[in-house]
Parts: C-alpha cells; sequence; structure tokens
C-alpha cells in the first residue's frame, strides 16, 4: 500500500460493525480492541476517546488504534491505548499504516494538549519509538486434562489449594449474580494495598457487553466471601484482569483454591493458554504466578513523547505516590469506595 492510497480518520458509532470486523479477522487482536470498550470508556468513566482508523480508497480498514483521554491536574494529561488494562495497542501490519497512525496519534496528541501517547502491546510491533519492557505476562499453557496440570505441581502447591477446602471454603462460579459479592472483597483488598478501586459499574458494564467471555468467581468460607475475580475469555485464552483475597483469611489460602478453580474451568471450556496477568519481573506477584508454571512473556509499551520528555511514571513504585497510598490505606472502606472510582478514571 502507497501513502496516497491511504486516509486515517475518526471512528464513529457508525463504523463499528466495520470496526469489530477488522478486530475479528487480526491475528493480533485482543478482546479490548473491539469497539464495545469505547461505550465503556466513555458512559463509565466520561472519557473522550479518538478511535483512529486507516483506510484505503475503497474505504476498507487497515489499522486501527483506539485512544482513551485521560486529563487531570494531579496526573497530567495523555492518551492511551487502553487504560485499565493491559493489552490493546495499535492494530496494523503494513508498516505504512502503522506510520500513518502514529503521526496522527502523534497529531492529536498536540491537538488535546496531551503530554504523551501510551500504547500497551503484548504482540511484538515494529515501532521506531520508545519503549518500555520492564513489565511481563505470566501465561500458563494448558494440557487436555486438569489431572495432567495437577500432576504438575509441587507436593507444597498441591497442599496450599486442599487448605481452604479442609477449612470449609468452596468456590462459586456464575455470572453478573455474583458481581456483589465480588466487589465486596475486590474493593476491600484495593483499599488495604492503597489503592483507588474501580468502580462497580465498569464491572456491571463488562458483564453486560459481553456476557458469553465473562465469569465471575467467588470463594466463600462460612458464607461470607474471601476471595473472587472474574475472567474474560478471547479465542484460545482465558485472562483474569482482578483478583483479590482478604487479608485476614491469608492463613487459609482461599486464593489459592480461587486460581485452581479458575484453571479448572479453562480447560473445562477448551482454553489453551491461562493469562494470570501483567506483573513485574522477580516481584511477589511474579513469583506467585511462576509456582503455578506460569511462564513470563515481555510486553511492550510504546509511547510518543514531546522532544525531551522522558518516559512516564505513573504507578504506585513512583516515590511521588508513596505517601497517598500510605493514607489511601487508612480510609475507611465506605470512604475509600466513595473516592475510588473519582480518583481511578484519571489514572492510565
Amino acid at each position: 500500500m502507497s501513502e496516497a492510497d491511504l486516509s486515517v480518520s475518526l471512528a464513529s458509532d457508525e463504523d463499528r460493525n466495520a470496526w469489530n470486523e477488522f478486530v475479528e479477522s487480526s491475528e493480533k487482536a485482543e478482546i479490548y480492541h473491539r469497539y464495545e470498550w469505547r461505550h465503556l470508556f466513555q458512559g463509565v468513566f466520561g472519557h473522550r476517546c479518538y478511535y483512529l482508523m486507516g483506510r484505503d480508497n475503497a474505504s476498507k480498514i487497515h489499522g486501527l488504534l483506539p485512544l482513551v483521554h485521560l486529563k487531570s491536574s494531579i496526573f497530567g494529561n495523555f492518551l492511551v491505548s487502553t487504560p485499565c488494562f493491559n493489552y490493546c495497542g495499535m492494530l496494523a501490519d503494513d508498516p505504512i499504516v502503522r506510520s500513518a497512525l502514529v503521526e496522527n496519534a502523534g497529531s492529536l496528541a498536540n491537538e488535546v494538549g496531551a503530554r504523551h501517547v501510551e500504547m500497551r502491546h503484548r504482540a511484538d510491533v515494529t515501532l521506531d519509538l520508545p519503549a518500555r519492557h520492564d513489565k511481563v505476562s505470566m501465561q500458563l499453557a494448558l494440557p487436555d486434562s486438569e489431572d495432567e496440570l495437577w500432576a504438575g505441581f509441587t507436593s507444597k502447591l498441591r497442599a496450599q489449594i486442599r487448605r481452604p477446602k479442609k477449612e470449609g471454603a468452596s468456590c462459586e462460579e456464575g455470572g453478573i449474580e455474583l458481581l456483589d459479592a465480588f466487589y465486596a472483597v475486590f474493593s476491600r483488598n484495593m483499599r488495604d494495598l492503597g489503592t483507588p478501586v474501580f468502580p462497580r459499574d465498569m464491572f456491571a458494564e463488562i458483564c453486560d457487553r459481553f456476557p458469553e467471555q465473562v465469569r465471575v468467581f467467588v470463594v466463600r468460607l462460612n458464607k461470607e466471601p474471601v476471595a473472587a475475580g472474574y475472567t474474560l475469555g478471547y479465542r484460545d485464552m482465558l485472562e483474569i484482569p482482578s483478583a483479590s483475597s482478604l487479608r485476614e483469611f491469608n492463613r487459609y489460602s482461599p486464593n489459592m483454591l480461587l486460581y485452581w478453580s479458575v484453571l479448572q474451568y479453562a480447560i473445562r471450556e477448551g482454553y489453551k493458554i491461562f493469562d494470570f496477568g501483567r506483573t513485574s519481573r522477580d516481584s511477589g506477584p511474579y513469583r506467585f504466578k511462576k509456582q503455578w508454571g506460569a511462564q513470563p512473556q515481555e510486553l511492550t509499551w510504546h509511547y510518543i513523547l514531546r522532544e525531551g520528555d522522558e518516559l512516564p511514571k505513573i504507578n504506585p513504585a513512583n516515590p511521588k505516590y508513596r505517601f497517598a497510598v500510605n493514607i489511601w490505606r487508612r480510609l475507611p472502606l465506605p470512604i475509600a469506595n466513595l473516592l475510588g472510582p473519582q480518583v481511578v478514571k484519571h489514572l492510565p
């Protein structure tokens, strides 16, 4: 394709079907590339979204770049593809299309006053841009049966999985009807970590828009929810974007039963890969996921920066935010749940 044959424009709701058709035709697409997420970011968080499309003279789509505009006095002004989740950057195979999308994203950043554009790639995307490689995705190749998976675990891991069952814990699997129990565990755990919580409406929206892809898991002990998570399935991969457990029940290892139940479901449904999610190498979460047999897959986040700017450091590990994290941990849960969604919507 030549540059003369290509034009980049902003998608509208009228382009939804064509957008999703291109997504489904691409081997590198993530579920987060689907157009439905635009309405979630706009409706739940109130963000402006700029969904860029590269088309030829016959209006055939050759590339996509969904961008969400985050702007606040605390965290800054930037465009992300996409916030809240780990994977969803540019979707284009042709280098001319990729170049055109980068150029238009840079121009858009200048128009809206954004300091940078962040594109979160799981697959290897060749772009002549600054990049960050400090995060990995922990992925487990799944066997055909849970017996085979179980046999590959260490005796220590098997004992940890059995422990909550011996205490009477059980794991329930379902859909949106389990959302309240999930959110009770999730919001409390986020407060304890010093992290603003996503609004419940976000999870309800995901359940509503992707009912076939979402499953919610809740571990109960004496009928009380003590661990919970939700999964998103797409093609041959099952991902767990959010999972939490209550600290006071850690001695019973309810999170081990949670993950084992999710893995059983993944094998039962025929998924080939289980994605434990993003983490930093050699961190506590990295070692937790590694013990299940998960292997690190390097992530590449590309950036369009203003001249002279460094890669952004908007994360809890940044000393700039350490004081705020410590204060947040001390907030009463109702206040944290009230304030959290107002803060977290500005975080990438």
